[in-house]
């Protein structure tokens, strides 16, 4: 095997750990949660006249509960009714929420700087929203519902298997 065959095993190793049926489920739960969740947030914003933050925010409050229950269950099937995942997922919400959000205002302000408010905001909503997509997706799957990976040894072979944490109490 030369140099480039092992990068791009390496590469497809890698997209294979994010892009698997997991990822398949929760790019539908997504999709549906961002068309549900974009149009308050615009509706909010532009027929309600409701600012910018408080937009977003009632986009991510809404649709945030909806996004526990499908993620929780169809995504992740993550089985466990524990308070530590709900408290993961809402911190993995709010620390994708500022981070997508602060940085898509703030970028859309620069590249944008010689148009009006309401297209600078209304812009940098749509991009709060991918780059929201994106942070989300890799909290939620890494750090809201972890699976622990436990290697399980007997007298004949190794075996590597997933669990939740909270079943190992």
């Amino acid at each position: 095997m030369n140099y480039r065959q092992g990068i791009n095993e390496d590469i497809f190793l890698l997209m294979s750990r994010f892009a698997d049926s997991t990822y398949i489920r929760f790019v539908i739960v997504g999709v549906f949660n961002t068309l549900v969740g974009t149009g308050i947030m615009l509706f909010c914003y532009n027929v309600l006249h409701i600012s910018y933050w408080w937009s977003s925010v009632a986009n991510y409050f809404l649709v945030s509960t909806l996004s526990y229950l499908l993620n929780k269950s169809f995504t992740f099937h993550y089985g466990n009714a524990d308070r530590q995942s709900l408290l993961r997922f809402v911190l993995n919400i709010l620390v994708c929420y500022i981070l997508a959000y602060g940085i898509a205002k703030t970028l859309i302000r620069w590249i944008l700087a010689g148009t009006i408010r309401e297209v600078q905001e209304n812009v940098a909503m749509v991009v709060g929203t991918l780059l929201f997509v994106v942070f989300n997706y890799l909290g939620q799957r890494f750090y809201a519902f972890k699976k622990m990976r436990i290697l399980f040894i007997d007298n004949k072979n190794e075996k590597e298997t997933c669990i939740h944490p909270c079943s190992l109490l």
